[in-house]
This record gives C-alpha cells, structure tokens and sequence, in this order.
C-alpha cells in the first residue's frame, strides 16, 4: 500500500469507515466517470431536436446560461467534496451541515435523482438500438428495449470499478470522435447557414401558440439537462486516490469540458444542417443526425450510430455506478429500506446490493413512455429530480456558512467569494426547478396523457411524498450516528487535507 493509499483509507476511517470500495481510480479515471455521464454526445442528442422544436435557431443561448448556472453549483460541491471526501455526497454533506432529517430527507431526493436520470437515458439511448437496423420503434418496444440496455449496464457494474473504467474509457473515444472531430468539421467544411441563425427563432413559439420569452424558458429547462452528472465524480470518491484534491477537480473538468463541446457542436448541428425549419415543424426529429449524414454522406450513417450508442452506454453506466455507491452510502448507515441487502459488496468490490436497487427502481418509471414518444417529458422529468437536490444542498451549506456552523477547510475553498457564490447557486438552482417543473405541454407531443406533461411535478411529488412518508414511518434518521460524535472535528480534520 502506498503512502497515498494509506493516507485515504485513514481519513476514510477518521470520517467512520472502511475501506470496503476498491480504491484504484486516478484523476483520470475520475474525470472519466463524470465525462460519461455528463456527456456531449448524450446531452446534445437529448436537447437538440426539443430545443430546436421550442425555440428555433436560438435555443443555443440556454446552453451557455444553463453551463454559467451549473458551474455555481460545482463551486459548491467542491468546497463539500475537498472537505468530506464520501461517495454518497449529499446525503454525507448535509448529515454535517443540518439536521438529521434534513440529511436523510436531501439523500434521499439525490438518490432518486441519479436513479431516475438513469431512466431518461436508457429511454433515450434505446432508440438507437433500432437505428442500426433501420427500424423505428413503438412506443412500447422502446420501452422493452430501454429495460434491456439497464440490464446490460448492471451485468457490467456488477464485475467493478476497473472493467466499468474500461467501458466507460471506450465510450470517451466515441465521445473524442463524435463531438470534436465532427463537430469542428461541421463548423469549418459543412456550414450552410450564417450566424444570424442563432438569434432567429424561426416562427417556432409562434407555431406553439407561446411568445420568444415562454419558449426560451422551456429550452432553457431542457438544456439543464446537457449539464448535470459531475457528481458522478463524487460518487467513485471512496475508489479514488487522493480524493479530496482530485474529485473536485474532475468535476470542474468534467463540467467545463463537456460544456463547451456541446455549445460547439450545438453551433455547427444548427449552421450544417440542412434545413432547420423542419426540426421546427417536427419533419426532422433528429437534427445531429441529419446534419453529419447530410455532410459526410450515406456511408456515415451506421457508423455514426454505433458511436452514438457506445456514448449513451458508457454514460448510463457510469451513472447507474454513480447510484448504486449512493444507495451503498445510504445503506451502510442503515437509513435505506432494506439495508440489510443494499449495503452488500460483492466479490469484484462492487455494490451489488445497490445495483439491484438502483436497477429496479430506474426501470420502474419507464412505463411513462408506453402510451406516445416521451423524449421532452422524460427529459424535464430526470432533469427536475436531479435540480431539486442541487438546490437543497446549495441551501443546507449557505444556511451552514451564514449561520457560522461550516467554514470549509479542505485543500479548495473559495475564501470570502465561497458565500456569494453559494448564494448565486441557492439562486439558479431555485429558478431552473420552477422552470423545470412548471407543466408544458410544448415539451410533449400533441395528444400526449396528462402525466407526460404534468412528469417533472408528478416526479419531484411523488419522491417527495414517499421520502416524508418513509421518514415519519420508519424515522431514519433516528438511526444516522451523530457526526459530530462520531467524526473528528473540522480543525482536527484540516491538516490531512492540506
């Protein structure tokens, strides 16, 4: 074991555990993790065709607003990580910052936030499985086969963090491949349209019966979604070395990296394609797609797709690793239903008990796109379950830092701007949940069931609900050992850090 090693598994056992998680991962690995998740490939082909469809050529600008906004939130987080080092973040963060049902209560939203971020993208990675035969699935077979693409991801999870390091590292290339290659080409060789494009709504909030403010509001709730998953880099922290320095490093270079990719790529699908009113008037449903086809011709078609398709697998994967530690987390300190069974680790050091989980309930809320397509619906769906816990968080540590209870002390912390910049998160995390959450219809297709349009509310609700219900019932967080009791001060924790 080397010095760094011994180093982590020490400061592991002073924050009260053991080392049980293989710790192999390096910055890299860690980058990587959050890179797949996060995922350029996976967050345009999400946005793109209902960002278009709401808000024409200039649904571009939610894209850098929403990157602005989350990099707030990653200040916030890394200030947390540095100092408490812990997959299951914020679950472990505020159990040191709040209440004991606050922390239970902010666990449990994140949880379910990864787990249902994981049903968007296996429903909207499933479509591509039909693409490589030329097919077009029912609403109904792409649920079946999104069930399937889980399945597969768990198998995988299941042998580790070093084979899932492998996957997710072939899904990267896909990334390198798809995003920047093509998307320089795209920009530098196909363009076809000047830059005007991209303030020109195209008629589209008027098609919709909504005014330009409406609709860049819906875009800017779906482009959320091209943001979120860093904390994935969180939730490999028990399995990286020197976490408390490198974790909140791969977020801010998974975050940025990827950020910027996707506003490149978003400015060349829009200036390459072919003709950009017909993903407004819903001819062309997938408009990346139709832009690198029209470009580099036939012959890219199925290739495209293939690296299409490994992109969305290693992110599902790496998300689905991210819940399954979340739920170990939880699990660990008994405060999960069935815990007993959750917490188990498996003879590869992975947490089979929370893969299983995670896997169950992700594939419970995929029958929300039996009825019609449901790719606008799920999208505000995974992304409002995932904003509300940055929000929650972002409150629990501004209320912690003006109340005088938490003066960050890891190796990052942002000094005097640390309370304005948590301030400005509580700030954009509370707008893009009630954006989020506020039901459209624009987002769904016409004839769509109520639940489609109402999914985000119905979502946060219904997490909402079970989680209080759960907490009043059972009272986990009776059960949550006192940090303070059981954890070295902040000062006594200081100098590992340094």
């Amino acid at each position: 074991m080397t010095d760094t090693d011994q180093h982590d598994s020490d400061r592991l056992e002073a924050l009260g555990y053991r080392q049980e998680l293989r710790r192999s991962l390096n910055i890299l690995g860690n980058i990587s993790m959050g890179f797949a998740v996060v995922s350029p490939v996976v967050g345009l082909y999400a946005a793109a065709q209902v960002g278009m469809s709401v808000a024409g050529g200039a649904w571009i600008w939610a894209l850098p607003i929403c990157l602005l906004g989350q990099s707030l939130v990653v200040a916030v987080y890394s200030e947390l990580a540095s100092q408490w080092p812990l997959a299951g973040g914020a679950y472990q963060w505020s159990r040191r910052l709040a209440s004991p049902a606050v922390a239970w209560l902010s666990g449990w939203m994140w949880q379910f936030a990864v787990m249902f971020g994981n049903t968007t993208v296996a429903y909207l990675a499933s479509p591509w499985v039909f693409a490589l035969f030329g097919a077009v699935p029912t609403p109904t077979e792409q649920v079946l086969v999104s069930v399937g693409f889980m399945l597969f991801c768990t198998l995988v999870n299941a042998y580790g963090i070093n084979f899932l390091r492998w996957f997710v590292s072939l899904g990267i290339a896909a990334e390198g491949i798809a995003s920047v290659l093509v998307g320089l080409t795209l920009l530098l060789v196909f363009r076809q349209h000047g830059f005007s494009l991209l303030t020109d709504f195209l008629g589209a909030p008027a098609g919709l019966g909504v005014g330009d403010l409406s609709a860049f509001l819906a875009a800017v709730a779906v482009a959320g979604w091209a943001f979120i998953g860093f904390d994935a880099c969180v939730s490999t922290a028990e399995e990286t070395k020197d976490a408390a320095r490198q974790v909140p490093r791969a977020m801010w270079w998974s975050l940025l990296s990827v950020g910027l990719v996707v506003v490149l790529n978003a400015i060349s699908v829009e200036l390459a394609h072919p003709n950009p009113a017909d993903v407004v008037s819903g001819k062309d449903l997938d408009p990346v797609t139709t832009a690198v086809v029209g470009a580099f011709g036939g012959w890219a078609d199925k290739p495209f797709v293939v690296v299409v398709l490994v992109s969305f697998t290693a992110c599902l994967m790496a998300s689905q690793g991210g819940a399954a530690r979340g739920l170990y987390s939880l699990a660990r300190d008994d405060v999960f239903p069935f815990s007993k069974h959750v917490r188990r680790v498996n003879r590869h050091k992975a947490p089979i008990g929370g893969l299983v989980a995670a896997t169950v309930i992700s594939c419970a809320a995929l029958p929300l796109g039996l009825s019609t397509s449901a790719m606008g619906s799920l999208i505000t769906f995974g992304s409002a379950a995932t904003f509300v816990p940055f929000f929650l968080l972002s409150v629990v540590a501004l209320v912690a830092r003006v109340r005088g209870t938490w003066t960050p002390s890891g190796a990052v912390r942002y000094g005097r701007l640390g309370t304005p910049l948590n301030a400005l998160a509580v700030l954009w995390t509370g707008f893009e949940v009630a954006n989020i959450c506020w039901p459209r219809s624009i987002l769904a297709p016409a004839g769509a069931p109520w639940y489609q349009i109402w999914a985000a509310l119905l979502g946060v609700g219904v997490v909402s609900v079970a989680g209080l219900g759960y907490l009043l019932a059972r009272r986990p967080h009776l059960r949550m050992r006192s940090a303070d009791a059981d954890h070295p001060t902040t000062d006594e924790l200081a100098p590992a850090v340094i």
